[in-house]
């Protein structure tokens, strides 16, 4: 396993983060593929064991049943320090007009919520899950900073905004002397680079390290086009992200795969990890393969030819992921 810190931060986490949506227990017919306590313990084994040491999750991921076999599951297996847990707020997660958003009020009773969860006393990196357009980012903003002060988070993220968006939350905090936020955890594939235009640049600029979620776009780009699984049966919103223009690209990383004699999802990972400003990309995992692949793309590298075969056919996109 390779290790990098996190934007310019001290932090140091792998190159790999296992997303940990997949685990939870389905609720109100919402992911319905998600794997139970059980099902999902050998994952968090195997990523331990290849030397993952950063998890992803969210508070609204199956009702908080993602945070609760998280933590169940780490914390029988390693202590508390030795990894790297990361979860959201910002989903509705109460029926209450308060219960979602990034209020001081929503904000202050989920991290409570979510420590109790995950049966810890402190979140490593705590994000934003979506920008909330009700509350002003002050509020929010000050609210964060002051989990921070209260040992309750390490670290702050964000995840898929505007740039614009972006910019306002990282000038205010320096002006306020809040805590910063230190990651950005966007939609980036070889099927969505929109992201390129802006937000990835003004992560550069700023020292801000990249965790793009979906970075195998949903699995399109680990199987022919016209195939699907239960997953993308019941994915709705991943039938939003995607249409027939992304083919090509499809097609182009299949060739690349048969060519290298490796599996499609090993270079679609290998392109994500080749671009300077990723940090460590989320990677679902409800097969073994899946996280065998991810790990492998680490040392398969994307010759020029490649690349530009592999980039060649994108056409702009719509911006998608976020209001």
């Amino acid at each position: 396993m390779e290790y990098t810190t996190l934007g310019r931060t001290g932090l140091k986490v792998s190159r790999i983060t296992l997303g940990c949506m997949s685990y939870g227990i389905p609720h109100r017919g919402r992911q319905p593929w998600s794997l139970n306590l059980d099902d999902a313990r050998p994952f968090f084994r195997q990523a331990l064991d290849a030397g993952i040491n950063f998890f992803d999750t969210a508070n609204v991921y199956s009702d908080g049943t993602s945070e609760e076999i998280t933590g169940a599951t780490l914390l029988s297996m390693v202590p508390r320090d030795e990894v790297v847990i990361a979860t959201k707020v910002h989903g509705r997660m109460h029926s209450d007009v308060n219960g979602e958003g990034l209020s001081r009020k929503a904000i202050m009773r989920e991290i409570d919520n979510s420590l109790r969860r995950l049966g810890t006393d402190y979140v490593d990196l705590y994000q934003i899950h979506r920008f909330d357009y009700t509350t002003p980012i002050e509020e929010t903003l000050e609210a964060l900073h002051d989990l921070v002060r209260a040992g309750k988070v390490r670290y702050l993220g964000a995840s898929s905004m505007h740039a614009w968006q972006f910019t306002q939350a990282l000038y205010l905090a320096d002006l306020h002397g809040w805590t910063r936020f230190v990651s950005m955890q966007n939609y980036y594939n070889l099927l969505y680079r929109e992201e390129e235009r802006e937000m990835l640049p003004l992560c550069a600029d700023q020292g801000v390290g990249v965790i793009p979620w979906s970075p195998l776009a949903r699995g399109r780009l680990t199987r022919p086009w016209d195939t699907s699984t239960e997953r993308s049966e019941s994915d709705d919103f991943g039938r939003t992200l995607y249409s027939d223009v992304d083919k090509p690209i499809v097609d182009a990383v299949l060739e690349i795969a048969r060519n290298r004699g490796v599996a499609p999802a090993q270079i679609a990972m290998a392109w994500v990890l080749s671009k300077a400003v990723v940090t460590s990309p989320i990677v679902g995992a409800t097969k073994a393969h899946h996280l065998d692949d991810a790990v492998a793309a680490l040392s398969l590298h994307l010759d020029d030819s490649e690349v530009a075969a592999l980039e060649a056919h994108y056409r702009p996109h719509a911006v998608v992921g976020y209001q």
